[in-house]
């Protein structure tokens, strides 16, 4: 039964198989939030004290009281009300945007912060909520020094001081009220919300102090000499339009400069916001209290403009004679030379008022709040931030206090940052970069709703419907807009800021999985480069080699993978097919999976797996060859180990081994095979650092009266008994003793062969960087990843150190000649050879893979030889300058070029012998059996046998690939790597232990030997 009060919810396992006992106690309880964790904090702030109020005071600043009469006197009444509802403008979009974000889900403590990094991934969030913290921090030292200077004009009236009544006065003063605002916010959030209540009321009155004051009119003659005449129609009028007038510095003012000057009176939206974890539901909380600030504080913005524009003149002499002679000559005075009215004086408000006293009173509420709200803000906004370990050596300020969980740590950083700041004094030339960083904040709360509007993941369902996705982005390019009309050098150092923070935590990688809208946008962006992917034709110029590697888990055959990746990087897709046998749980697939994964993620490959269920190998390789992939993004190379053991194996598995060739072929898939002396299979040589078992230990699937945690009990029961040994190097080795004492005598087998060079020798000049491996072990499961990922991260060990990357069993060192042989693909090569043995046209995939690994750093100096056969012996130098015209034309270096003329030569004896070695367990002779029938026919159920008639039937390619042994023995038994055309395996022409040991002749006893066969499709082009 669905209950929101449900202890857990049962697993699938669970509820599906009705034999299994017991609970799974890890399920995810409903009530809990994962993210979060246990919520001990009381949230006790409703939408009016926590929101409304904190706005109010935040936008209402200095600015108020100080500056919006002189916007006026620039500006005028008409672009005063286009400048103020242009500020208006960019605040109420991003109110909307911020509304839309808050209501898609639960927000929890951080606010700013926490909404951006939820919706755009962790690196804008983590730039934004560091510099927001430090935002808010020096501006509450602006806020404080705002404070400060209003007390020493009052003081000054009074002639009092404390030391010199200037600078260090500031200072003093500063210091003891930042100190006491501290001790407000210390002792609780209740306090401060009362401190809050308590200067909002203080503003409110020097509000209406202004408002009845312009209705009462001058007071004395002094105030009309000043220019404050009372509500006046002439003077409505001259104040309607623009006077923008140079100020004494000689800055020449306009209509953006203006509104650079202003546009900080408009901020303060996100103080509600940024205390969203102690909001009883801020869902509702932040759209109604935030967008009735704007609109409150608006009103009061214009209003107050009608007010001084109809009842103070822009310029005043101050003369009380023509005040008393009844003359309007005070209000004639040049520009620059009259010291009152709107355009001179900043004491405008104060002037009209009914009781000046209260602006002062005003003043300091306005500022002393705003400095409140920035105290606050900052220390939880970063304490949110240390919380999630997106950046180092701050989570010490994560930890919180009392029951609301106070972040006491930031606010003494906030605090001493501050004091500093205050100390310093000089913040006119750091406060339009404050202003960036707020206006940075409100571009990415913009962007941040339009890319979700834009990626439109189902999880998108804000209940706030009155935002619209293009008024976002018209909302973030409004706030760059108004960054660089601020200040172009600020915006730029902003910009640079925020790109350096979000390189830092790129670079980190941090394990946090939130949801972002850019994960969103990343499978849009790839689902639709996929469908646009199929409406591309092909074209043999764009060839890529797509490789589906028959690794099984990619840690047990290294050395197959990196041969593969090395041909992909960079380049085009890879995918490690693994089959196992039999049905499995899904918890174990996940297992391997998730293993699968975190070897690539340390070895730094990029590639897929794939992992499917059959009846055998046969079978599941058959499903992966048709399954993998998508669209055009599907396999065309088939990459497959030697078997090495197909003389003593079971026939049938060597038959499944043969047919997957078959299929491949049948598919019209390229076919590789990969041959190493040492064997692939390491999953017996190497141990694990991290407790990983190796798979053959872990339960496959969940038998019948267990339960699903059975599988990691399990887990944990082996990992004390890991088996294999270092001193075994039989990874998967011949079963065959290797006789390297066969001697093949050039006397016996002269070489009649031509050599030339092409004009373009290959480069020996090394490249100089090896393939970034990471050096730590993968996790056991999903929930220990997050501590995998912090120790790859703090990992000082070198990526491309193999030792720090291999382990044997128990985490033991391995011998230095086995890790030269597990990186024998990835490690630097100097003046490595590789020899190609282009035999017959395939389409080119022969001579073009070996070209792939030569453009490869770790292979950049290798020299490319290139063998091929002979047509005619008579023909040979044609036939030479014949195959150098078709590389060059090909574009394919090489150093060497030898054609091989008498490959149809009888092999030597030895060589005879040897094969029939090989083969002397699977022939049979042919005899007649009663009904007249030859024996073949009876041996239709074992075809991994083979008849005198077989061997007959195919002797001229036998002796073929026994003379190609001799050559290969002869010309690269000293190689780094052969690359050789692959036979065709015909149907119901060659049994499978006959091309087998045609396979073996060619590879034994050879380097790392690759056989190659292209699927008669180009793959090299002449044309540009």
């Amino acid at each position: 039964m669905m209950s929101i009060q449900a202890a857990y919810r049962p697993t699938l396992d669970e509820l599906h198989n009705a034999t299994l006992v017991g609970k799974n106690t890890h399920s995810l309880t409903r009530n809990q939030d994962p993210e979060s964790g246990i919520m001990n904090g009381i949230l006790k702030f409703g939408w009016i004290k926590g929101v409304l109020i904190r706005c109010l005071l935040n936008i209402w600043g200095v600015m108020l009281f100080l500056r919006l009469s002189w916007v006026v006197g620039q500006a005028g009444i008409v672009e005063g009300f286009v400048l103020i509802l242009t500020t208006t403008a960019v605040t109420t979009i991003t109110a909307l945007s911020m509304s839309a974000i808050s209501t898609n889900g639960v927000i929890k403590g951080g606010g700013t912060y926490y909404m951006i990094s939820r919706s755009l991934g962790p690196e804008f969030g983590g730039s934004i909520g560091l510099i927001f913290s430090l935002a808010n921090a020096v501006a509450c030292a602006m806020y404080v020094v705002g404070f400060c200077e209003s007390m020493l004009a009052m003081m000054t009236s009074f002639e009092w001081s404390i030391v010199d009544g200037g600078v260090q006065d500031v200072r003093i003063i500063g210091c003891v009220t930042i100190l006491l605002l501290l001790i407000i916010v210390v002792v609780g959030m209740e306090w401060e919300a009362k401190a809050q209540i308590g200067l909002l009321i203080i503003l409110l009155v020097a509000i209406a102090d202004f408002v009845i004051g312009s209705f009462i009119g001058p007071k004395s003659d002094l105030e009309m000499a000043k220019g404050f005449l009372g509500y006046n129609a002439t003077l409505f009028k001259n104040n309607m339009f623009a006077d923008y007038r140079p100020e004494k510095g000689g800055i020449h003012h306009d209509f953006f400069s203006v509104f650079a000057i202003f546009f900080p009176a408009a901020t303060g939206i996100l103080a509600g916001a940024n205390i969203s974890g102690d909001l009883k539901d801020p869902q509702k909380s932040i759209p109604k209290g935030t967008i009735l600030a704007i609109i409150i504080t608006t009103g009061t913005y214009l209003i107050m403009v009608l007010q001084c524009g109809a009842t103070v003149a822009r310029d005043a002499t101050g003369n009380l004679t023509d005040v008393v002679n009844g003359s309007y000559s005070f209000l004639d005075c040049q520009p620059g030379e009259c010291a009152y009215g709107l355009q001179n004086s900043f004491q405008v408000i104060e002037l009209v008022s009914g009781f000046g006293p209260l602006i002062y009173a005003g003043c300091f509420a306005a500022t002393l709040s705003s400095a409140l709200a920035s105290l606050v803000s900052a220390p939880k906004v970063f304490q949110a931030l240390c919380k999630d370990e997106l950046y180092p050596k701050i989570v010490w300020f994560a930890k919180g206090y009392g029951k609301n969980n106070e972040p006491v740590r930031g606010y003494v950083l906030t605090f001493i940052i501050a004091s500093a700041f205050i100390l310093i004094g000089e913040l006119n030339l750091i406060a339009p970069l404050i202003s960036n960083f707020f206006l940075a904040a409100y571009m990415l709360i913009n962007f941040s709703t339009f890319h979700a509007s834009l990626a439109k993941p189902v999880g998108w369902r804000p209940t706030f419907k009155y935002y619209n996705m293009w008024l976002s982005l018209l909302g973030a390019a409004l706030c760059v807009a108004v960054m660089f009309l601020i200040s172009w050098a600020t915006a730029l150092i902003t910009f640079a800021v925020v790109l350096a923070l979000y390189l830092i935590v790129a670079y980190r990688k941090p394990d946090v999985n939130w949801g972002s809208t850019t994960q969103a946008q990343t499978y849009k962006n790839a689902l639709m480069s996929v469908q646009q992917l199929n409406n591309v034709e092909e074209h043999v110029k764009n060839y890529r080699p797509q490789i589906l590697v028959l690794s099984g888990l990619p840690n047990t055959r290294p050395v197959l993978v990196d041969l593969a990746y090395m041909l992909t990087k960079n380049l085009s897709l890879l995918v490690c097919g693994h089959v196992v046998r039999g049905s499995s749980s899904q918890k174990y697939r996940t297992y391997l999976q998730e293993r699968a994964a975190n070897w690539f993620r340390k070895h730094r490959v990029k590639g897929f797996y794939a992992l499917v269920d059959g009846e055998d190998f046969e079978s599941g390789t058959r499903a992966l060859m048709q399954a993998s992939g998508i669209g055009k993004l599907k396999p065309n190379i088939i990459l497959m180990g030697y078997k090495t053991d197909w003389q003593t194996c079971e026939h049938k598995e060597l038959e499944q081994y043969f047919n997957v060739m078959h299929k491949a072929l049948d598919m019209y898939l390229s076919v590789a095979i990969l041959r190493v002396p040492q064997g692939l299979d390491c999953s017996q040589l190497l141990g694990s650092q991290d407790g990983w078992q190796t798979v053959a230990d872990v339960p496959r699937t969940l038998q019948p009266n267990e339960s699903s945690n059975d599988l990691q009990a399990a887990d944990s029961s082996v990992r004390n008994g890991l088996g294999g040994s270092i001193d075994s190097l039989s990874r998967n080795v011949s079963q065959e003793d290797r006789n390297r004492n066969e001697l093949l005598h050039s006397e016996q087998n002269s070489l009649k062969i031509v050599k030339s060079s092409s004009t373009s020798d290959l480069s020996f000049i090394a490249g100089n960087q090896s393939k970034d491996v990471s050096g730590m072990p993968d996790p056991l499961d999903a929930k220990s990843a997050n501590l995998v990922t912090n120790s790859l991260r703090k990992s000082k060990l070198k990526h491309d150190d193999p030792a720090s990357l291999y382990k044997g069993p128990g985490g033991v060192e391995l011998p230095k000649e086995v890790l030269t042989d597990l990186t024998q693909f990835t490690r630097k090569r100097s003046h490595a050879v590789i020899d190609v043995w282009w035999l017959y046209d395939d389409g080119g995939l022969t001579l073009l893979l070996p070209y792939i690994i030569s453009t490869r750093r770790t292979w950049q100096s290798c020299k490319l030889r290139v063998y091929a056969l002979a047509n005619k012996k008579a023909e040979l130098e044609f036939e030479q300058r014949s195959m150098a015209s078709l590389l060059s034309k090909f574009r394919i270096d090489y150093s060497d070029l030898t054609l091989i003329p008498d490959i149809t030569k009888k092999p030597l004896e030895t060589s005879t012998q040897f094969f029939n070695e090989l083969i002397k367990d699977f022939v049979v002779a042919d005899k007649e059996n009663e009904n007249g029938n030859s024996s073949r026919a009876t041996l239709n159920e074992d075809d991994a046998l083979i008849t005198d008639d077989d061997l007959l039937a195919v002797q001229d390619k036998t002796n073929r690939y026994l003379r190609l042994r001799e050559y290969l023995r002869e010309q690269s038994t000293k190689s780094d790597l052969v690359v050789m055309t692959l036979p065709m395996p015909r149907k119901n022409i060659v049994s499978a232990p006959l091309y087998m040991a045609w396979l073996e002749s060619l590879s034994r006893d050879m380097p790392p030997f690759l056989f190659v066969r292209g699927n008669q499709t180009s793959v090299l082009t002449f044309y540009s």
